[in-house]
């Protein structure tokens, strides 16, 4: 299951972030999401757990805790949508004169 994690503190290190979901069970892979220009953390991420029960333990038991002095905001990550994934308008490019 991948889970969405919000209001990370800019401090919080994918490492800090697996060690709290590890306690719930098996982690996967954890994705703490950056600026793509200046490399800071956005403030949320993503943690995919292969076991239903654990990930919803970990939802369960992580939401609303704090992590480097902010409260984590945790849930089921719901799949991205295709208007936020084409980047722009849809029909290709157009330029106006």
């Amino acid at each position: 299951m991948n889970i969405y994690v919000g209001n990370l503190s800019f401090e919080v290190t994918e490492e800090d972030l697996k060690r709290a979901f590890e306690d719930f069970g098996q982690v996967v892979s954890v994705n703490i999401i950056k600026d793509r220009y200046s490399g800071e953390s956005r403030g949320f991420g993503f943690v995919e757990m292969p076991a239903k029960a654990e990930a919803q333990s970990a939802i369960n038991g992580l939401s609303g805790k704090e992590l480097k002095g902010r409260t984590l905001t945790v849930s089921e990550a719901r799949p991205r949508s295709e208007a936020r994934r084409g980047g722009g308008r849809r029909g290709g490019w157009r330029r106006s004169y």
